[in-house]
């Protein structure tokens, strides 16, 4: 079993106010659970209105799909218009590691 795990730092762009973050985050959170079906959270940054850092996991029995669903989760939050992709850091592990 491949356990593949991505943590994305994004800007977010016009958001004064957590309330405003919240409209912002939770339907990227929700369009990665979906589109993906992967476990996906908001991980950090929960206290700041203009940064947030999304975790999102999968679990595979090949690493090569594993790391291809990361690699796909990135891409679209990339690809978002109202946020900017700061940084990504992603780790892949065997159940037998």
């Amino acid at each position: 079993m491949w356990i593949a795990w991505i943590e994305l730092d994004l800007l977010l762009g016009d958001v004064h106010s957590l309330k405003e973050k919240r409209s912002v985050v939770r339907p990227i959170i929700a369009e990665v659970r979906k589109r993906f079906e992967v476990s996906v959270a908001e991980v950090g940054d929960l206290d700041l209105h203009r940064r947030a850092r999304i975790g999102a996991v999968v679990v595979s029995p090949d690493r090569a799909h594993a790391l291809e669903v990361v690699d796909a989760v990135e891409r679209l939050l990339a690809g978002r218009p109202e946020v900017e992709l700061l940084s990504a850091r992603r780790r892949d592990l065997h159940s037998e590691d």
